[in-house]
């Protein structure tokens, strides 16, 4: 990497670090909700500053984890409840002009009901779309304790893991850097490994559920 973008990105995690240090907790869960509602806040630039201060002794690790995992929960149970309350009525109005019929809407809510613990659970660890599965989520009804329980796995995974390499990086920003991209690019082949264990499951208990039927 380019010495230049080195220096930058360091000023930026040292900017970041004495935020974190300014906001305590309530600005983590503060930031993490905004991170995982609609508005565009990446975690990436608050929990490992905070990881870094817990590694001088300024912060604690485990209500670092606990805050962030607790603002991620707040902010999809945001998005759930505004796909709940307008999200069908919209589509159903307006869906013609963004190619979503009536029927598309059942099928999703059909997939969820089937599917949405870990469709919540892996898009809860995955770049982008981690703020906005809450959205079909909540369009699709899905179970509300479940939405919580796989949205607070997923959240609290990811918090950890950007706390943890804030407690053990620091404020060294090529290493930084480099760390987000592996951790990243880990989740992508974790979440692949995990959809491909439950579609081989899922496939292996529909086809004993049909010899069953079968056998009768």
């Amino acid at each position: 990497m380019a010495a230049w973008i080195v220096g930058i990105f360091h000023s930026l995690v040292m900017w970041l670090v004495d935020a974190a240090r300014a906001m305590g907790y309530p600005g983590i869960v503060g930031l993490m909700f905004l991170e995982s509602s609609f508005f565009p806040f990446p975690s990436e630039v608050v929990i490992p500053p905070a990881g870094y201060l817990a590694s001088m002794g300024q912060m604690d690790p485990i209500m670092i984890v606990v805050c962030g995992t607790a603002g991620s929960l707040l902010g999809a149970y945001f998005n759930y409840y505004i796909a709940v309350r307008w999200g069908r009525k919209f589509f159903e109005r307006f869906g013609r002009y963004f190619f979503v019929s009536p029927e598309a809407l059942d099928k999703a809510e059909i997939f969820f009901a089937k599917h949405g613990h870990i469709s919540t659970f892996t898009a809860r660890l995955l770049p982008v779309i981690r703020q906005y599965v809450s959205l079909p989520a909540g369009l699709a009804r899905m179970n509300i304790v479940k939405f919580g329980v796989y949205t607070g796995l997923g959240s609290g995974i990811w918090v950890t893991a950007l706390t943890a390499l804030g407690y053990w990086i620091g404020g060294a920003g090529e290493a930084m850097y480099k760390g987000l991209h592996n951790i990243t690019i880990g989740l992508i082949i974790f979440c692949a490994a995990v959809v491909a264990a439950y579609v081989i499951f899922y496939v292996r208990r529909a086809r004993a559920g049909g010899e069953d039927e079968g056998g009768k």
